[in-house]
C-alpha cells in the first residue's frame, strides 16, 4: 500500500501546474523545489513562490514520523566546500534553543528537563571546558535573551511555556546573581498546543518581543462571532486575531522589558517558533511551522520579516489570499489584507531556529564575506509528509536585509533512510569565534561548523 501511495503522490506532484524550469540556472523552482531528502545537498538552492502552491488535498495528508536512531556507522554530515562540521557536545537532554552570551558562554534550553544549561569553551575549542546547569525548576523553557542588548547585560530572560522570568546576571557568571523574578506571569489565558515561546529584545532595548504558537492545528471548533464582535475584538488583539482558546496565540506580542504595556505586533503566525533581529536594519524575523492536513505539499512553512500590524493568515488563509477550505467563507473581510511571507520553505519541514550571521569583529573562525547578513534556519523535519523533508540547516541569502525568496541547503546528512533519521536540528547560533553552533534533539548533541584551515 505504501508503495502505491508513493507512486500516486509522485504522479500528483508531476501533474501540478507548476514551472519545472530553473529560475536562474541554480535554483530549483515549482514542483522541483518541493522534492524530498533525496535531492538535498550543500548549496542546492530552492525558490518556492506563492503562486506555486497546489490546490488543497491534491495529495493525501500523511502520518509518517521517522524512527530516531543512533548515528549509523560511517554516517557523515555534508557542508559546502571550505567548511568542516564536528560534534561539539553530547549527552544533553532535549536541547532546544541556543544563545551565546556577549562573553562567549553558550546557553542552551533543556526544555524537557525544565532547565537552562551553560557551556564554556575557548574560541576555536573542539569541545566545552565547562558544562553545568545555570537554572532549573522552570516550565518548559525555550527562549533565552540577554538584557540590555550589548556587551554588559544585567539580566538573563527566559520564556517559559506561559510566562517570562528573568535572572540577575553578568557576563561570565555561571549561576544567577540573585533570585528569579517574574516579568510576565501569564502570556495566554489558556495553555496547550504548541508550547515553545521565544523572546528577543529590539536593538535599542526598549521592546521585548515574545512569539506564541497556536493552541491547535487549524482552530478547530473556534466559536462563531459576528462582524461587530470581531471588529471590537480586533481593536485590542490585532487584525485577524483568533479568540476563545486561541486568545493571544499564533501571535508575536510586544511588552516593555518590565513586562508592561503588552500589545499584538503581528497576528496569524501559526507557530512562530524562533525570533531573530536582522542586524542591518533591526527588523524582527521569525520561522513558522504552518498547518497540517491539506496534503504533502501544502502549505509551505516559511521564514519572514515580521511586519508591525501584519496578518499572516492563520487560521482562515495561508500564504496570501489562499483560503483554507476548512474555514471557507468564514472571513471574506480578511481577503486582500494578508502579509505574504518572505521565504517559503518545503512544506512540513518544521523550521525551529533562526540566526543571522553577524560575527564579532576579528572572529578567528569567521565565514567568508559572502555569508555576512545571511540567515541560517534549522529544519527539524517532517512527519505530515509522505515524501520526507527537512532534517537539515539551510541558508537564506539576503542583500541589504532583503531576501529574493530563495534558500540554499547548508548542512545535510541526518536522514538515514525514508523511515529513519539520526538527528533533528533545532536551533542555531553564532559562536564568539564566528563558528556556527547547532543543537539537535534526536541524540542530544551540539554541532560546530567552521571554515577549514583556520
Amino acid at each position: 500500500m505504501r508503495a502505491i501511495q508513493t507512486v500516486l503522490v509522485a504522479l500528483i506532484v508531476a501533474a501540478m501546474p507548476l514551472s519545472r524550469a530553473k529560475a536562474d540556472g541554480t535554483s530549483l523552482t515549482g514542483a522541483d523545489a518541493y522534492g524530498d531528502w533525496h535531492s538535498d545537498a550543500p548549496d542546492m538552492a530552492r525558490l518556492i513562490r506563492p503562486g506555486d502552491t497546489p490546490p488543497p488535498y491534491a495529495s493525501r495528508s500523511a502520518s509518517s514520523t521517522p524512527s530516531v536512531v543512533a548515528r549509523p556507522a560511517g554516517a557523515t554530515l555534508r557542508v559546502p566546500p571550505g567548511f568542516a562540521v564536528a560534534e561539539f557536545a553530547h549527552g544533553l537532554t532535549n536541547p532546544r534553543q541556543i544563545r551565546v552570551a556577549p562573553n562567549g558562554d553558550i546557553f542552551v534550553a533543556e526544555s524537557e528537563a525544565d532547565r537552562i544549561r551553560v557551556l564554556r569553551a575557548a574560541d576555536g575549542a573542539a569541545t566545552p571546558l565547562t558544562s553545568q546547569v545555570f537554572a532549573d525548576g522552570l516550565d518548559q523553557p525555550f527562549g533565552i535573551a540577554f538584557y540590555p542588548p550589548g556587551p554588559r547585560p544585567t539580566y538573563l530572560y527566559v520564556a517559559n511555556n506561559n510566562s517570562v522570568v528573568r535572572f540577575p546576571y553578568r557576563s561570565g557568571e555561571l549561576k544567577p546573581l540573585g533570585k528569579v523574578e517574574v516579568v510576565v506571569p501569564r502570556l495566554t489565558p489558556s495553555t496547550g498546543g504548541h508550547w515553545t515561546r521565544d523572546i528577543q529584545f529590539s536593538p535599542d532595548g526598549k521592546r521585548m518581543f515574545v512569539s506564541i504558537g497556536s493552541g491547535s492545528n487549524d482552530a478547530e471548533g473556534l466559536p462563531v462571532r459576528g462582524a461587530e464582535a470581531r471588529a471590537a475584538w480586533e481593536t485590542t488583539h490585532g487584525v485577524g486575531a483568533a479568540w476563545g482558546a486561541e486568545e493571544n496565540k499564533a501571535d508575536v506580542l510586544v511588552f516593555t522589558p518590565e513586562g508592561g504595556a503588552p500589545h499584538p505586533y503581528a497576528t496569524g503566525l501559526r507557530n512562530c517558533v524562533s525570533l531573530a533581529f536582522e542586524p542591518a536594519h533591526g527588523v524582527p524575523w521569525c520561522v513558522t511551522n504552518e498547518r497540517d492536513g491539506l496534503g504533502d505539499n501544502l502549505p509551505p512553512d516559511y521564514a519572514t520579516a515580521v511586519r508591525d500590524g501584519g496578518f499572516y493568515g492563520w487560521p482562515w488563509f495561508y500564504i496570501g489570499d489562499h483560503e483554507d477550505p476548512r474555514h471557507k467563507g468564514e472571513r471574506p473581510d480578511l481577503a486582500g489584507h494578508l502579509t505574504v511571507p518572505d521565504v517559503l520553505l518545503q512544506p512540513h519541514s518544521a523550521p525551529l531556529g533562526i540566526a543571522f550571521y553577524d560575527p564579532p569583529a576579528g572572529a578567528e573562525a569567521a565565514f567568508p564575506e559572502e555569508y555576512r547578513g545571511s540567515a541560517f534556519v534549522t529544519l527539524h523535519g517532517s512527519w505530515n509528509r509522505l515524501r520526507r523533508t527537512g532534517y537539515k540547516l539551510v541558508r537564506l541569502p539576503l542583500k541589504d536585509g532583503v531576501s529574493d525568496g530563495s534558500y540554499r541547503d547548508f548542512l545535510t546528512g541526518f536522514v538515514a533512510s525514508d523511515d529513519a533519521v539520526w538527528g533533528r536540528p533545532v536551533s542555531v547560533a553564532v559562536a564568539h569565534d564566528g563558528a556556527l553552533l547547532m543543537t539537535e534533539d534526536g541524540n542530544g548533541t551540539i554541532w560546530r561548523i567552521a571554515p577549514t584551515g583556520r
